[in-house]
């Protein structure tokens, strides 16, 4: 986008970005993770558990299932274009995965006040069954966007 377009409400901004972090983002790539929705402090990311992913008791190997939910917290708390990082974090596991599932990982903004936010998001199976729980907390990097973008605003 250049200085002549109009600017872009903050669904095309989420949209935008994420393209941009997709676009570089090798672990979710690699993980074969889809973002299937973004909007301003949420997004729904999905990855189907794969034989490589499993640990010596034939189910998903936890840090996988953390790398799903870290991954939708990033697109979630980036969507406004406002550079984020993560502070900390915190999982529970609920139920085991298995090869073959279809994990879905839903996060969503519970706060932001300033340069800090606390996400939330949900793992569930293609049964929706409960597989984790994950909470992130973030901190905006003032001044900086998440991609490239003329109209971007800071936190």
């Amino acid at each position: 986008m250049d200085s002549t377009t109009s600017p872009m409400d903050p669904q095309a901004i989420a949209e935008h970005v994420r393209t941009g972090m997709l676009a570089n983002d090798r672990a979710t790539q690699g993980l074969g993770i889809a973002i299937t929705a973004i909007a301003p402090g949420r997004a729904t990311l999905e990855m189907t558990v794969r034989a490589d992913m499993l640990n010596g008791f034939d189910i998903c190997h936890g840090g996988f299932i953390t790398t799903l939910a870290d991954s939708a917290f990033a697109f979630s708390c980036n969507a406004r274009n406002d550079m984020t990082v993560a502070s900390g974090l915190s999982i529970d596991f609920l139920a085991p995965a298995r090869e073959g599932d279809r994990l879905t990982a839903v996060a969503t903004e519970v706060s932001l006040a300033g340069r800090t936010g606390v996400y939330d998001v949900n793992v569930h199976n293609q049964r929706g069954e409960a597989i984790a729980v994950f909470r992130g907390r973030s901190y905006c990097m003032k001044g900086k966007p998440t991609v490239p973008l003329a109209d971007a605003a800071g936190c």
